[in-house]
């Protein structure tokens, strides 16, 4: 709250001070993001993204060059591109946009600079929310990063170009209208991107590079405050993650490098209406401000900047250490590090196969039987706990850990370490009924080094950085195996020996429950928007037993040391037991509707009107209603008792012949939501409805078919294509005129967004054919989204969204559906 509060905020009508009374003072970021917030939904296309908020933008950047230093200039552009490119994000596609907008503005010393470092925020926000996280407090951190580096009397050495994004929830639109046609973007170097996952909390450095190890550690040496691992990179450019930054735009299509930043505390609200400007706490907001000052000022004033393509090479693993400071080296340095600690692990074991060859044999066959012991634990664990999360998804009592993330430990944890408890009882009171306790400790110890060792070989071959935890599994152990050796083999088990024992692998076990808890905080949250498909149960209860069987790989020993687990697994088996109990009988509501940590079950809804038409141009057949998308796995059965009509008797049917199973989806995620319902309703008629029209059919010379449309719509539309028997689409006038198809479905899907004014869209398509088909060659679906404005709901959506329950986020909007044969 230091914060300079001196200048002048235009506060768009709405004042700031009964918003924010709570609160002992304000900070300038905090006005500029109340005032963004109190726009409201600022979607693409809208007059509240493309004039309000950039008018307010325009406004404070003007009111800080006012009171700038005189040592550096401020140069404001406002960018309106237009452009295309394709993806391969959710199985490919191809987006075009036409007069977005993109508020630039660049801090550069008074005599120019040659290079710039980039900070990129997006300003608009998704259909029903105000996006406080998502990203209005990312763009009021940037423009008070602006007004501290223009008064500030250091000069800088390079330029610093502040993007403030205006279409970025539209699929990454603005930031490729900016790095691939604003003048400025060629004097970029690096990036840093804004971005947001949840709300509030710990900004993560989830992804950098790519390769350009400079830039991790410019961000460790002027953060105030680093937070971030490369294990959060791997996962989430592993695709398991169904997102993207606009990050991605800036090194596909700019080959520059950078930093993506994302704040991932309460991802349950991210993208509701509850995320709103009083859940971001100064905190986080102060801490945010720090960081990112001090990197875009480090980086603003390195020499590594101009000349970054010299220190392109290689990568970096970082990661923090329980949230205090992060531990970072050259990818190189971690290969050899790896490879050093396998090979400490080989002498090790060597030295126990280097004996006579009857002990020899005797000790690998006893390895090799143990091992084969760990294993079968660990899938019959497996097995044992998926059927019980398949028994609970079956009978419809999924989720139940979603508010209540205790039920998940006492449910699938419960099961884990009983599971892998019993086994192993088993195989002590059987097969090592007579076996010397000091040698089951050596063999049982030796089994997770063998494990974790080749684990380790396995992804640093691979070149994958997380390889690094193995390493840690790998290298404490065996220190600590060197301090008790002599304790273990004099006196056995002692309560000396396990005392040392726990406390060298205490900072593993720590930090493998610090990342367990981190991946936890992000991937539930995840599971309220992940589809209908996917049985969230499974996901957390695969996730539990690898958590549980990674913590607990040095920690079965002890199984074979004490004289009976009866009271453990007795124990273990009743919290289980109990917990399944209360699961199956429904007692833990998955949602909360409680004001301070909503708990939301999200729901889309679409008074949409279908027509299909035939090859000869004829409607032959339409209907209307309300098409319902649950966002999760749980369906409308919580919702059923309050809104009876949405039952599973009004589930939707796919239309085989139609693309996209003839639905107005915004993106091609079908495949991910086939669960919905669709309720009969009165056609909509929107003042600004869709115009399609061929504007032309020709033969070209090489023996191909184009065909020329003309499209006038909403700010948002989608167009389907899917190219019948013996037709092929080769050439079209969006992207890199080389048709993407979806990998999913084979069709073609071109995402389409506009600014206030556009003209026309025009597109052509060239299709051939091995001979005229009957039935036509191509169907061509023509989908508008109506987000915002007096075409965006109807009275019976207005309805039906009143009888919702307050658990839940119903998001509505107007669709239609328009097919066509050609």
């Amino acid at each position: 709250c230091s914060a300079s509060t001196s200048h002048d905020h235009k506060k768009m009508g709405t004042p700031v001070q009964h918003l924010k009374g709570h609160r002992n003072c304000i900070s300038a970021t905090e006005i500029y993001l109340e005032n963004i917030t109190a726009i409201g939904s600022r979607v693409v296309g809208s007059p509240e993204n493309e004039i309000f908020t950039v008018n307010y933008l325009l406004e404070q950047v003007k009111a800080i060059e006012i009171e700038s230093s005189h040592i550096h200039t401020i140069s404001v552009d406002i960018q309106r591109p237009t452009g295309t490119f394709s993806i391969d994000f959710l199985g490919g596609f191809t987006s075009y946009y036409d007069n977005i907008t993109n508020v630039v503005v660049k801090l550069e010393p008074r005599n120019g600079a040659e290079h710039a470092v980039l900070s990129n925020c997006h300003f608009d926000s998704v259909p029903n929310t105000v996006g406080a996280s998502d990203d209005a407090v990312s763009c009021s951190v940037m423009l008070e990063i602006l007004h501290a580096l223009s008064k500030s009397p250091e000069p800088l050495q390079h330029a610093v170009i502040f993007l403030f994004n205006g279409a970025e929830e539209s699929i990454l639109q603005a930031s490729h209208g900016f790095i691939t046609q604003h003048p400025w973007a060629k004097s970029v170097r690096a990036f840093i991107n804004l971005e947001a996952a949840g709300v509030g909390g710990k900004e993560l450095v989830f992804q950098t590079g790519p390769e350009n190890p400079w830039l991790v550690q410019a961000y460790i040496s002027a953060a105030k405050h680093p937070f971030g691992c490369v294990v959060a990179q791997e996962v989430f450019q592993s695709g398991i993650i169904p997102a993207e930054t606009d990050f991605r735009i800036y090194r596909d299509f700019g080959k520059i490098p950078g930093i993506d930043l994302a704040f991932i505390e309460n991802g349950y609200i991210y993208h509701t209406k509850y995320d709103t400007a009083d859940r971001i706490l100064t905190d986080s907001i102060q801490r945010a401000g720090d960081n990112i000052l001090g990197v875009i000022k480090y980086l603003a004033k390195s020499d590594k900047l101009a000349r970054s393509h010299e220190y392109r090479h290689g990568n970096m693993v970082f990661f923090d250490v329980f949230g205090m400071f992060i531990l970072a080296y050259p990818a190189r340095v971690g290969t050899i590090m790896n490879y050093i600690i396998s090979a400490l692990t080989i002498l090790y074991l060597g030295k126990k196969v280097l004996q006579p060859r009857k002990r020899a044999i005797n000790y690998l066959k006893e390895l090799a039987i143990a091992f084969g012991f760990t294993i079968l634990s660990w899938l019959a664990t497996l097995i044992g706990v998926l059927i019980v999360a398949v028994f609970i998804s079956l009978i419809g009592h999924t989720l139940s850990w979603y508010t209540h993330f205790y039920v998940s430990v006492f449910l699938y944890g419960t099961a884990t370490w009983a599971k892998l408890i019993l086994v192993h009882t088993l195989a002590k009171t059987f097969y090592y009924k007579n076996t010397n306790e000091q040698f089951l400790g050596e063999i049982f110890f030796d089994v997770p080094v063998a494990f974790w060792s080749i684990t380790l070989v396995l992804l640093t071959s691979l070149g994958v950085s997380s390889a690094f935890i193995c390493a840690i599994w790998v290298a404490f152990p065996l220190l600590t195996k060197l301090m008790i050796y002599k304790e273990l083999k004099e006196k056995g088990a002692t309560m000396k020996f396990v005392m040392i024992y726990l406390l060298g692998m205490f900072i593993p076990q720590l930090y493998l429950l610090y990342l367990n808890w981190l991946i936890f905080e992000m991937f539930i949250p995840i599971m309220g928007r992940s589809g209908s498909e996917i049985p969230p149960d499974l996901i957390v209860a695969a996730f539990t037993v690898v958590t549980s069987i990674l913590m607990s790989s040095y920690l079965l020993m002890f199984i074979y040391f004490v004289r009976s687990t009866k009271k453990t697994i007795i124990t273990l088996t009743t919290v289980f037991a109990v917990t399944f109990i209360l699961v199956c009988s429904g007692i833990f509501f998955p949602y909360s509707s409680d004001s301070a940590n909503p708990r939301p079950k999200r729901i889309f809804l679409q008074h949409m009107n279908r027509r299909f038409h035939g090859l000869d141009g004829h409607l032959e057949k339409s209907d209307s209603g309300i098409w319902i998308n649950g966002l999760d796995y749980g369906g409308m059965s919580h919702v059923t008792p309050h809104i009876p009509e949405l039952n599973d008797s009004i589930r939707t049917k796919c239309e085989e012949e139609s693309p996209l199973c003839g639905f107005p989806w915004i993106l091609p995620v079908d495949y991910l939501f086939r669960k919905n319902w669709y309720l009969p309703a009165p056609g909509v008629t929107p003042k600004k409805p869709v115009h399609f029209q061929l504007l032309s059919k020709e033969q070209t010379p090489w023996d191909s078919t184009n065909l020329t449309f003309e499209i006038t719509g909403p700010s948002h539309m989608s167009l389907y294509l899917r190219p019948h028997q013996g037709s092929t689409l080769f050439r079209w006038s969006v992207g890199d005129g080389t048709p993407v198809a979806n990998s999913v479905d084979g069709d073609y899907f071109v995402f389409y967004s506009h600014g206030l004014q556009a003209v026309p869209w025009h597109l052509w398509i060239e299709l051939k054919a091995l001979d005229e088909p009957a039935k036509g060659m191509v169907t061509l679906a023509i989908v508008t989204h109506y987000f915002f404005g007096e075409d965006q709901t109807s009275p019976q959506l207005h309805a039906l969204i009143n009888r919702f329950p307050n658990w839940t986020f119903p998001s509505a909007w107007v669709s239609t559906y328009d097919q066509f044969i050609f």
